[in-house]
């Protein structure tokens, strides 16, 4: 390269080939991602039983009912502040886990982490093991590497396809669904999402992979954020293992430079070099060490889960402290409160929710009107909502400090039909007699009250109000 030439910035990435490793924290991921899968592509095809007018799936995003059901709970798009709960109880429970033990999530429970290990088995099953990989990978394109690739890739893109098909079935009905798509009259909108799904998953953890997670995800910078001294996460205990060498030699530490933990690492990186932005804290390289140590009768925990605090109280002699006392500290209990606050407060609202709705809005062109008589009316635009599996009648009633008289517009008397499960508009017009008048002011609160009436053998009866404004007063 002649002296005038800038030396390039672009680094190609070097693939990362792990090594198959048995442990503790392997055997928990292993069981994390049976258990995670099996939610996420068991779950739309649970059912239960909501009667003859909702739909019998248990979980189901239904976007042409412009409803959210999830077992025994419905959604309606006016309560989405359930939703919003859920979200700010998933990034408090993000902040409590990271504050407790580092990057858990990323490492253990992360679709990109879950699906690459369960892409990097793939691999494992049809390549071979790290070695056998790495040879392929090297070698001159031949038959034995295009079949493998290819055989490797069909497995990807039907996990892929899976996966696109799973998330469909949680906005339809997934039999119906299925047959539709079986038989191509499904909607275009359901083929375009699964392949969309299929390909970035088939991308991201056939080929991106660690990329992902180093580039781009935020979450490896925000997270430092949430961590402190007392957070645990991997660490290298360097005062026990250094010098490394053969523990033949005098003067060695319990470092053997095997490299173990660095070839199980999917992220690629050495962690006796200390913390990084690109580790995941999976625990396999704690697994890798634990085995090499006990192949050479050393104790183990040379690389395991610690904090800050430990390395300065172990470097003079002293215990770590508990797990307990890492998990139980102030920051820790804030998240915690502030988590059970934010549950607490959606269950009650859930079990404080009543089956009917209703909302009301005033007609402000005019704000009112003086009728022959002397009288005054107000109207206003109902929204009734029957959250039933039934149609039910809804009837009206008021309460204020003056006399005020109800109709509701295309209706004889004060009760109207709202069908199961939908919304009604309703304009109720309520007007003051002119003998009233003196009780009023010019503003008068009044609240309305909509009554769900059951007749039969075991009458009941909800009712919900709304407190609104009559406008105006004959002077």
């Amino acid at each position: 390269m002649s002296s005038s030439e800038e030396p390039s910035l672009y680094a190609a990435r070097e693939p990362i080939f792990p090594r198959r490793v048995s442990g503790r924290f392997r055997n928990l991921k292993w069981w994390l991602m049976a258990v995670m899968l099996g939610i996420y592509y068991v779950t739309p095809w649970i059912r239960w039983d909501r009667g003859p007018n909702l739909p019998d799936q248990a979980v189901l995003i239904d976007m042409a009912g412009r409803r959210f059901f999830f077992f025994m709970i419905e959604i309606w798009p006016h309560e989405f502040y359930f939703i919003a709960g859920l979200l700010i109880m998933a990034g408090l429970g993000l902040f409590l886990f990271t504050s407790a033990a580092g990057r858990v999530w990323c490492g253990y429970a992360c679709p990109q982490t879950v699906w690459t290990d369960l892409f990097i088995l793939v691999e494992r099953w049809i390549e071979g093991d790290r070695n056998a990989r790495i040879r392929l990978h090297r070698r001159p394109w031949n038959w034995e590497k295009l079949t493998k690739n290819i055989a490797k890739w069909w497995v990807w893109f039907a996990i892929g396809l899976a996966t696109g098909g799973a998330w469909v079935f949680y906005f339809a009905d997934a039999p119906t669904l299925l047959r539709a798509l079986v038989t191509g009259t499904a909607h275009p909108i359901a083929y375009t999402t699964m392949l969309v799904l299929a390909f970035t998953t088939f991308f991201f953890g056939g080929f991106a992979r660690e990329q992902i997670c180093i580039y781009a995800c935020p979450w490896p910078r925000i997270q430092a954020a949430m961590m402190d001294e007392d957070t645990l996460t991997i660490g290298y205990r360097d005062w026990r293992g250094e010098p490394r060498g053969k523990q033949t030699v005098a003067g060695n530490g319990d470092c053997i430079d095997c490299m173990a933990c660095v070839n199980v690492c999917p992220m690629g990186i050495d962690i006796r070099n200390g913390q990084q932005l690109a580790c995941i804290t999976c625990g396999l390289c704690i697994d890798a060490c634990d085995n090499m140590m006990d192949k050479i009768g050393k104790p183990r925990g040379l690389i395991s889960y610690m904090a800050l605090t430990d390395e300065t109280r172990e470097r003079s002699g002293q215990p770590p402290k508990s797990v307990w006392a890492h998990a139980f500290r102030p920051r820790t209990i804030l998240y915690t409160v502030l988590w059970a606050g934010v549950g607490m407060a959606l269950v009650v609202a859930l079990f404080l929710r009543t089956n009917i709705d209703v909302s009301v809005t005033p007609v402000r062109n005019p704000t009112y009107v003086i009728l022959s008589d002397g009288s005054i009316r107000n109207t206003y635009d109902m929204r009734l909502r029957n959250k039933h599996g039934e149609d039910r009648w809804f009837t009206f009633t008021a309460s204020a400090p003056a006399i005020f008289v109800l109709s509701l517009e295309g209706e004889e008397g004060l009760r109207v039909l709202v069908p199961a499960n939908e919304t009604k508009e309703q304009r109720l017009y309520v007007t003051a007699p002119a003998n009233s008048l003196g009780a009023m002011e010019e503003r008068t609160p009044i609240r309305l009250w909509v009554s769900d009436e059951i007749e039969g053998d075991s009458p009941r009866a909800e009712r919900v109000h709304h407190d609104t404004i009559f406008n105006g007063k004959d002077d």
